[in-house]
């Protein structure tokens, strides 16, 4: 709504200033008076009612206007202005949206741009009605009159979704040549909302952007860097190259070079110097030498950026940002130090808080900054503004460790029980749970911190937080006597709570006390299950508790009934929830009437923790394939899942193309996916027709998950082994380099002649204990880092059964040197063969039967959610996979079993010269070996003379790691000699494609040293393998991957045979196809080193249907990118 009344407010003055202009008195008169005194009346009003009531009569009079048919353009004009302002008060207007697109249609320019303006305010980009808009958009483009075509590029930039894109981008991309910078501006900012709802479709005109970017006029460039700056976030090491032009366009920026209008308030172009600096930070970030090249204009930044207006503290934050983002340089850092310590001592509130915003950022590569400030900060937790003391625990929470963990939660206590704000209370209560599990220094203070986290958060805190803490209540530690500790004082916690009278507990916290109850009572020695029970049943019969927490406080005295099976109060339970008008509650009263009838089905079934077995399910329902097969051999039909029987029926009936235009296909974002709910291999996998697609953050993972129910029904569980045991938390130790701040800080009030008040002294003492831990000779958890701080509270290891020796592993024994590149291009038999045995070996690996996952020993723990993401997942936790099975499924088919045979070859390149000079000659070819990329470089010398100390180096850039470099450089290449370097290569997170950059250093014999540069492009193909695995193998992986991408590609001949797609999937994308079955194919490959991902391949006329699901939601948008060129061009 703010936007809605920025614009609509900005544009008024103008339109009744053209008005005034356009026309006599007469004809001006009634817009003025309507419009006017309806703007007078509103305000005039005193209550809501009334203004209700004027408006809905303001609009019954308007929706007779636009309808009659006597109105005119003019009269339109007036109604659209009268109705935007109704719709900017929140009421409906919808009667006159159709209006607004027939006034954008015609008439003169004023009224067009009324009709534009309604347009945008009223649509927005999933509506309807905007398909009418698009030939009028088009007309306007066309047009020569720029007021028109600056209007159709402006709505289009607003509200065009991504369906319309291909009707008008042609037309947009010519724009981008147009004469006036003001149409080209425009161009390129539709461009960039292109790009940010639909990439795929911008990325043949890259070059086009980069033209932008060289402009002549200041604002064509500064609208191309927002392109600029998203692109660059997604994949920063395709863009070194431009480094060199942004930093000559900072310096023209800081130079005062730009015309005068790009000035405010005498500083230049400030908005365009803080983007600028934003994109070398994301540039120099771990770059030395492209770092390098921006030092001197940062430093310049700081110089010029004088402290005389609040535009230039911005600045002066986005350069400090920068320094600390890209490559260290001591001197920068030294003045960036201090215009942080400018900002924090400021007593002006905004630059505080900046000071803060940056001290928290920069903190994690300079934790002594906080040192420097740590009075100010301590003063800062007492600021009377809340914005201050949030930030400052945001601050103190980036600083926290093992020593000075409890004082930081406990000021975060303190804050959390005077904020109100729902927001505020979400996010801390969450940081503090974090900070309780990885740092808590005992049992006793980790339960009091979490109990006020749940008193506290109440019902608004994430339900991470309260499924999280009872499962590491449930796993435990490797240390079984800790393990009960910890369970027994929360249980006497829990009971003490319930005993204070007129209290009042949220919730979900009154859930984890039944649950913990329920699952913990036996620990008790003093108190008995009758007790436990009475306070249980005395929650249960409140009115104020809900439906939701009195059904898990059932569940909690059923839990306990067989440890009191003759207590009254099982009988009172029973004869009052049996008749209960809630369903949920009644259910569960008859379950316990059947149980306390047969007491020997009840103490089987309801086992208390400590001889309870591990609770497994079987995920993929094995025990019912005997029902299924039973089902199938009497004729029964094979389950199909939804998207199979849509395609089947949309094939059998004529239905309307909704495909917006010929060439658009489905995205590939990353955002707005949702995983199908099942599906059918055809195969022998009878029990996954189920439906499947659980989110991957809302429910309980049990994929791999143990077997413990069969066909003959419960599997004893076997035991298992030992787990290793967790060593025991160190206990903290005093800093010393504490003592020695305080010292400095002594003597220096004495020097002054000063002696520390009280209060002072207070501060100091707070000091020492928040800041503890952040010397030299300590070690900081910096979070979003790697921990160096093992947790408090660590998940139990699991005992795993080794693989068996006849299984190696692919990753079990690295090559720890390349072949060399003679035997690769040779095409050598051992090699290959040890490579056909890696795919083989890779499946066995990720599904491997003897991984399994042991669930905690809970009873009835379908009434505890417990989602995968957690606030507490640790670095430490070990992920299984789903069993493996050597069974393959046969081809029938006999024009599509030679794709099924394994041809396992290693391929090469042609060699490609990169650089060169008069001198040397630098040449690559690619080597694609199943661990790795092998890049091998030549250097070859072009001249009589020798030269000295060659060396070709390359760097590992963002996506990409060099996994073996060459040895040290040449001492001494002859005349006309070749020299080899090699390079091997992996993918670290997927991309379509990125550029790898590197130079060539030698030195001729008396004289300087000369260097190289070259870049060689890489793309995702050349990292992927096939990955060989049998159609069940297939099954299990295709329902254990939760990230999904479907692509429909159309193809250019008709009925196209389903043997042909795969054979181009197969040769184009090093795709190895698993099975045919039907008209279906199944296909697999995997991203080096270990990065699986599977494919679903179907034929319909002249549509290829494509599912890919993978462990990797980038890997999938990626390989459906390919997969769309390599058919279109097939």
């Amino acid at each position: 709504m703010s936007d809605m009344v920025e614009r609509t407010l900005t544009a008024l003055p103008g339109l009744f200033l053209q008005n005034q202009l356009g026309g006599p008195a007469a004809s001006r008169a009634p817009f003025f008076s309507r419009l006017g005194g309806l703007i007078r009346g509103v305000t005039a009003l005193s209550s809501k009612h009334e203004e209700e009531k004027l408006i809905q009569q303001e609009l019954s009079s308007l929706k007779a206007t636009v309808s009659a048919p006597t109105t005119t353009l003019k009269m339109m004009k007036e109604c659209m202005v009268r109705l935007i302002y109704c719709e900017m008060l929140g009421y409906d207007a919808s009667f006159g949206y159709i209006h607004a697109i027939k006034l954008a249609q015609q008439g003169n320019l004023l009224e067009k741009r009324v009709g534009y303006l309604a347009v945008s305010l009223f649509l927005h980009e999933s509506h309807e009605l905007l398909l009418l808009l698009v030939n009028t958009v088009v007309k306007d483009l066309q047009s020569t009159n720029l007021v028109e075509v600056c209007m159709a590029l402006t709505v289009v930039s607003q509200i065009f979704p991504r369906e319309m894109i291909p009707a008008v981008l042609p037309l947009i991309e010519e724009k981008l040549q147009h004469s006036k910078e003001i149409i080209r501006r425009k161009a390129v900012l539709a461009l960039y909302k292109f790009y940010l709802i639909a990439p795929n479709q911008v990325q043949h005109i890259h070059t086009k952007f980069r033209k932008a970017l060289c402009d002549r006029d200041v604002g064509v460039m500064a609208a191309s860097l927002h392109i600029y700056l998203r692109m660059i976030k997604e994949n920063s090491s395709g863009y070194k190259d431009l480094t060199e032009s942004f930093v000559t366009i900072l310096k023209q920026v800081v130079g005062g070079k730009l015309p005068v209008e790009f000035s405010y308030h005498s500083v230049p172009a400030p908005w365009l110097q803080i983007q600028l600096l934003r994109i070398l930070g994301l540039l120099g970030k771990d770059d030395e030498r492209t770092s390098e090249l921006m030092y001197d204009v940062l430093d310049e930044s700081l110089r010029r950026a004088e402290l005389n207006h609040n535009v230039t503290y911005a600045i002066l934050f986005e350069c400090v940002h920068t320094i600390y983002s890209i490559y260290p340089k001591s001197e920068l850092l030294e003045k960036a130090a201090k215009c942080i310590g400018k900002f924090v001592l400021s007593p002006k509130i905004n630059l505080k808080y900046l000071g803060l915003k940056a001290l928290t950022y920069v903190i994690q590569q300079d934790p002594s900054l906080a040192l420097q400030h740590q009075i100010t900060i301590i003063e800062c937790l007492d600021h009377p503004d809340p914005i201050i003391k949030r930030e400052t625990l945001e601050l103190l929470y980036r600083i926290t460790n093992a020593q000075n963990v409890v004082v930081i939660v406990q000021k975060m206590l303190e804050y959390l029980h005077q904020s109100k704000e729902e927001y505020i209370i979400i996010n801390l209560v969450g940081k503090i749970a974090e900070l309780a599990e990885k740092y808590a220094p005992d049992n006793v203070w980790f339960i009091q911190t979490m109990n006020a986290v749940f008193s506290v958060g109440g019902d608004v805190m994430h339900p991470d937080i309260l499924s999280n803490f009872l499962r590491l209540l449930a796993e435990g530690f490797d240390d079984e006597t800790e393990d009960q500790q910890l369970r027994l004082y929360a249980v006497q916690s829990y009971l003490t709570l319930l005993d204070m009278e007129n209290t009042f507990y949220p919730q979900r916290f009154l859930q984890v006390m039944s649950w913990v109850l329920g699952e913990y009572s036996y620990l008790l020695d003093r108190e008995s299950p009758e007790a436990v029970m009475t306070r249980l049943y005395k929650l249960l019969r409140s009115d104020s508790i809900s439906s939701e927490t009195k059904a898990w406080l059932f569940a909690a005295v059923t839990k306990l009934t067989p440890q009191a099976h003759s207590s009254p109060i099982v009988e009172n339970l029973i004869q009052e929830f049996t008749v209960s008008l809630n369903t949920c509650l009644r259910q569960h009263a008859f379950e316990l009437k059947h149980l306390h009838e047969n007491e020997e089905l009840m103490k089987s079934l309801l086992q208390s923790a400590q001889n309870c077995d591990d609770i497994m399910a079987d995920a993929s329902l094995s025990f019912l394939d005997g029902f299924v097969a039973e089902g199938l051999s009497q004729g029964a039909a094979p389950y199909k899942p939804r998207h199979q029987r849509q395609e089947e029926q949309l094939s059998q009936e004529k239905v309307l193309n909704f495909e917006p235009y010929g060439l658009s296909f489905s995205s590939s974002g990353f955002t707005g996916r949702q995983s199908p709910a099942g599906v059918s291999l055809g195969s022998d996998i009878s029990g996954n027709s189920a439906e499947t697609g659980l989110k991957e953050a809302g429910s309980l993972k049990m994929d791999g998950i143990k077997k413990l129910w069969g066909k003959e029904g419960y599997l004893p569980k076997k035991e298992s082994g030992a787990a290793d045991k967790l060593e025991a938390a160190h206990a903290p130790a005093e800093s010393a380099m504490m003592e020695n701040v305080d010292q400095a800080m002594t003597r220096k009030d004495q020097a002054q002649g000063h002696t520390p008040s009280t209060e002072e002294k207070e501060k100091q003492l707070l000091a020492s204990s928040l800041f503890v831990g952040l010397g030299p000779e300590n070690t900081i958890n910096l979070l979003g880092k790697a921990d160096v701080v093992s947790y408090k509270f660590r998940r139990k290891s699991k005992p795993k059964v080794a693989q068996s020796d006849k299984m190696p592993s692919a990753h079990a024994a690295p090559s720890s040197t390349l072949s060399p590149v003679s035997d690769v291009a040779g095409g050598d038999e051992d090699s290959l063969s040890a490579a056909d045995r890696g795919d083989g070996e890779l499946g066995s690996e990720l599904l491997g039967s003897e991984s399994v996952l042991e669930l905690p020993s809970v009873e009835n723990l379908s009434s505890v959610s417990l989602p995968v993401s957690s606030l507490f997942a640790g670095n430490d936790m070990e992920v299984f996979h789903p069993p493996s099975s050597s069974a393959t499924s046969a081809v029938k088919e006999v024009s599509l079993a030679a794709l099924l045979e394994e041809t396992p070859e290693c391929r090469r390149s042609a060699l490609v010269e990169i650089c060169s000079n008069e001198t040397v000659a630098v040449s690559s070819y690619k080597v694609w070996k199943d661990e790795c990329l092998l890049l091998v470089c030549s250097v070859t010398s072009k001249t009589d003379s020798e030269f000295t100390d060659a060396q070709l180096e390359i760097f590992p850039l963002e996506n990409f790691k060099i996994i073996e470099q060459p040895g040290c450089p040449s001492p001494v290449m002859e005349a006309e000699s070749t020299k080899s370097f090699q390079y091997g290569v992996q993918m670290e997170s997927p991309c379509v494609e990125g550029t790898l950059s590197g130079f060539i250093k030698y030195q001729m014999m008396d004289t300087h040293p000369v260097q190289l540069e070259f870049s060689m492009n890489l793309s995702l193909l050349d990292f992927i393998r096939p990955l060989k695995i049998s159609t069940e193998d297939f099954g299990k992986l295709w329902l254990s991957f939760a990230n999904d991408v479907k692509q429909n590609i159309k193809i250019s001949e008709p009925r196209v045979a389903l043997a042909s797609v795969l054979t181009e999937l197969q040769q184009k994308l090093r795709l190895c196809v698993v099975d045919v079955i039907g008209s279906e194919g199944l296909l697999a490959c995997k991203l080096l080193p270990s990065t699986p991902c599977i494919l679903h391949c179907r034929v319909h006329a002249d549509v290829v249907a494509l599912w890919f699901r993978s462990s990797s939601s980038v890997l999938s948008d990626c390989l459906s990118c390919h997969c769309q060129k390599v058919m279109q061009t097939s």
